[in-house]
Parts: C-alpha cells; structure tokens; sequence
C-alpha cells in the first residue's frame, strides 16, 4: 500500500503528485546512492539562503562528475511551485539529482541523463521544552566514508550514527574521529554541524574531506560577528568538547539548538550547568532575524 502523500514534487521535467512519482529499479541512486541532495529551509513560502544552498548543491555534484543544468531562475520555478502547492508554509523542501538509469556495473556509462527530484515537507523545528531545556546527545566514532565534503545520497553511515542515539532515546549523535595527527577530534553529528564554546568563543571545525561544509557555517560566521561574538574554524578535540561552556547544533532543520547533556553529563560549568547559555541565546535570537532578511 502507498503511503505517501499526494502533495505536489517534480520529477524529470514533470510536476506530479508525489505518491504517482515512480524512477527506474536501475536508477543508480537506488543501487548505488550513486547522487547528491539538498535540503532548503523554507519559512511562510520563502527559501531560506536559497543561493548558498544551490551553490553547495552544485559543489557536490561537480565532486561526483554529475552534470546537470543548475540554471537559478530554473531550479527557483521547480522549487516555488512545489513550495506554493504545499499545504504548510514552514517547509523543508528537499533537491536530489542521481547520475541516471543503467545496467548496474560500478563504472557508469558516460552520457547518462540524470534522473532529476524536488520534493517537500512541513518543516519541524526544535519544541519550545527542547529550546528551554536544551538536547541530550551522545558521542560515537566516526566510522563514515572519508568524503564528507560531498553531500551525497550515499547516506548509511549517518543513518547507522542516528540509530545509536536513538537507541538511547537522545536527539543526536556526535562524532569524533582519529587521524594522522592524533585524536580524537571533532567532526560533526549524524544530521547536524556541532559547535563548542569556550570563554564566550564559538569554535568548530574546519569544513574539509572529513566535514560537510554546511551553510550554516558562514551564517554563524556571520552570526558571531553581529552580536559581538568571537569565531573560530579549528580543529577541536574531544578533551574541548567534554569541558565546554556550552555545546550547539546547527542544521538547516535544528537552526541553532543548545546541547545541555552529553553521554548522560550536563554540558557546562556553574550555574549554567546543564542549562541553554548565553551564547546560544544570543546566536538563536540572531538567527531569528536572519530569517526574516534572508529569505526569498
């Protein structure tokens, strides 16, 4: 039986309801994952730093060789359509191009056409209880491929990094991992860019083969510099991640969120102990306004 709704997606040049929308079996998003995606906040009908997210779209499919026309004005028409038939005005509306149809084979044929997808959901934010009290999380190793820059379909190793945290009834998983130069170090969380604070600094790591260059790095980058707050792109080890002030997500379906547990300890020190800080509330009041200048 098809569950799926009958809200308006794209695929392929056609606007179709989304239970009607069929691919291929051969498609090699679904043999291999073999495709990139993106996921676009949308607020009352409005994209929000709609240029920042196509432009790392295109980024992730150039790393893959994918060629596909990613004209602006014609992904803004795809996407404004199936915004404006979507019964919710907070959306979540979600881009995806594989490499096409084929014979399976690890060695794509050259010229295939790529198999082109937009579809939305009602977006759902962080509760009001879990911006007071903050979020638990807990740590684990990344075990994930070594192309975190690329934003691929290819997404079992965050799905696997998710279920351990929800097998312990937590909100994310945090990942650390070794390399050349020691360890553990920060990378990110299954669906989430991880943020530390320490003497009223924001630090993160740095975006590379190991890290999603997110869009919400260069808001918070300009987040920082609107309150006043000091920003830096380090490496940041676990020692930095189990004494910090405080501990943020940022995702472009989280925002900003404070983590105020982590593997069953409060985050923080003091009267803040285990408590949202004011770094977060400053950044998430910020980023509130963001949403209303930064959106089209």
């Amino acid at each position: 039986m098809n569950h799926l709704p009958d809200t308006l997606c794209y695929l392929d040049g056609e606007f179709l309801p989304l239970n009607q929308a069929k691919v291929s079996v051969m498609d090699r998003g679904f043999l291999f994952g073999d495709g990139a995606y993106e996921s676009i906040p949308v607020y009352q009908g409005r994209l929000f730093r709609f240029d920042d997210h196509l432009a790392r779209f295109e980024r992730s499919l150039a790393k893959l060789e994918i060629e596909v026309d990613l004209d602006r004005e014609t992904w803004l028409a795809r996407l404004r359509k199936v915004i404006a038939a979507f019964p919710a005005g907070d959306q979540l509306v979600y881009l995806q191009v594989t490499r096409g149809v084929a014979l399976r084979s690890h060695i794509a044929p050259v010229g295939l056409t790529p198999t082109v997808f937009v579809t939305t959901s009602e977006r759902s934010l962080p509760t009001p209880a879990q911006r007071l009290q903050g979020l638990a999380c807990v740590t684990a190793r990344d075990f994930r491929w070594q192309r975190g820059d690329i934003k691929s379909t290819s997404l079992l190793g965050n799905v696997l990094a998710r279920k351990i945290s929800a097998d312990q009834a937590a909100d994310e998983t945090i990942l650390l991992r070794d390399d050349e130069a020691g360890g553990p170090w920060l990378t990110e969380g299954a669906s989430s860019n991880v943020w530390v604070v320490h003497e009223g600094a924001l630090l993160g790591p740095a975006p590379d083969g190991r890290v999603l260059a997110g869009v919400r790095i260069e808001l918070l980058r300009e987040l920082c510099e609107e309150t006043g707050t000091a920003f830096n792109l380090r490496p940041v080890s676990e020692a930095d991640v189990r004494s910090a002030d405080e501990v943020l997500l940022s995702s472009a379906s989280k925002e900003i969120v404070a983590v105020t547990r982590l593997d069953g300890e409060h985050v923080g020190h003091g009267a803040l102990r285990g408590r949202p800080g004011p770094v977060y509330a400053r950044l998430h009041q910020a980023y509130q306004r963001a949403i209303q200048s930064q959106s089209i």
